[in-house]
């Protein structure tokens, strides 16, 4: 009689744990979706317009990921001397490359041909949403192989830049393509389920460990070795000089992610380069700050004349539109084409150029 009673007992307990595992495992999965399988557009009033970019060309090209969603991608250029191709991965978040598109002026500027395109599920490419954070390693890789083998461009050595998810994507990249010469990752992460970690422990605290096992389980299913295969795994697998730029404050993808990381590995490795930042934050890591924290200053003086509360939910639809509004209004767009910290550039580019010479 205890023998049956113990055993089901020990029934009803394990149909518990798998009650709870797969509870968790589905909160997971949604929250991971509706973090990151999502599409972004560009925000209109901020983008940069290809005209702000005096004597800067482009042509546009179309070109096959993983699915066969056709990504839209850009080679820029200016003037006749280039002697580098760099490809460049965009953020996550805010839309495709258009945010970058000061970023290659200045590499094109300095003797590069620019390769950038948008993800997929982001503004010009095609895709419902973007699916994840490997999704844009698998991206990357296209692009490249499309630079190197599609036929129309000329036969020079490839450099990465990539910033936040493309500074990830640029790093694991190189497990795929070792022949690249040389890769900047500008506020990057190691691994790809490195931000939902680093963003989950502010909500859940050390309970996002609990999740962190699905979120991995669930990556790889969609991504396969892509979703495994880390910035480390990149870097041993390539022959790469690898130069590394973040910032101490950075609260989206914290320091101790990325740079920390490789900083403990690769400090005494001369292939190596770090750029440790203490106040740069996340977005604008290789920004002058002057005008954008100008900008945010008189920003901020706006909002307290506005005579009803922006923050609720019946005032979203107005603050959108006076929102849009004022920053068409007193933008300085002259400005805000040319905030590129131009001594971090001037590095960059010397960067690149020690690694092709």
């Amino acid at each position: 009689m205890k023998k049956a009673k113990m055993k089901k007992v020990i029934i009803i307990l394990c149909i518990l744990i798998v009650l709870i595992v797969a509870s968790i495992g589905a909160l997971s999965v949604m929250i991971y979706n509706d973090n990151f399988n999502k599409r972004f557009e560009s925000y209109e009033p901020l983008m940069l317009y290809f005209d702000d970019f005096d004597g800067l060309q482009r042509t546009q090209y179309k070109f096959p990921s993983d699915k066969g969603q056709m990504l839209t991608g850009y080679m820029y250029s200016s003037g006749d001397k280039q002697h580098g191709i760099v490809v460049m991965a965009h953020g996550f978040g805010g839309g495709g490359h258009n945010s970058y598109m000061d970023c290659a002026n200045y590499f094109a500027e300095n003797g590069y041909y620019v390769f950038a395109y948008d993800a997929t599920g982001n503004d010009e490419s095609e895709g419902e949403a973007v699916g994840g954070l490997p999704q844009g390693v698998i991206d990357l890789d296209h692009a490249i192989s499309f630079v190197e083998e599609s036929g129309n461009f000329p036969d020079l050595p490839i450099v990465l830049f990539g910033h936040s998810w493309g500074g990830y994507s640029s790093c694991s990249v190189l497990t795929y393509h070792p022949e690249v010469k040389a890769v900047i990752s500008c506020s990057g992460c190691n691994s790809s389920s490195g931000i939902f970690e680093a963003q989950g422990k502010k909500i859940a605290g050390d309970g996002i460990y609990l999740f962190m096992p699905f979120v991995k389980l669930y990556e790889s299913i969609k991504y396969g070795s892509y979703a495994s295969n880390t910035a480390m795994d990149g870097f041993a697998s390539s022959e790469a000089a690898v130069m590394i730029v973040h910032s101490t404050d950075d609260d989206t993808v914290p320091i101790e992610y990325g740079y920390d990381i490789y900083y403990e590995e690769y400090k005494d490795d001369s292939r190596f380069s770090f750029i440790r930042f203490e106040d740069r934050g996340h977005d604008h890591v290789y920004n002058d700050l002057t005008y954008i924290n100008e900008f945010n200053a008189e920003f901020d003086k706006w909002l307290e004349t506005l005579d009803y509360d922006y923050t609720a939910e019946e005032n979203k639809e107005r603050f959108s539109e006076d929102k849009a509004a004022y920053i068409s209004n007193n933008l300085d767009r002259d400005k805000w084409s040319d905030m590129l910290n131009d001594e971090l550039f001037e590095e960059f580019v010397n960067f690149y150029n020690e690694q092709i010479s």
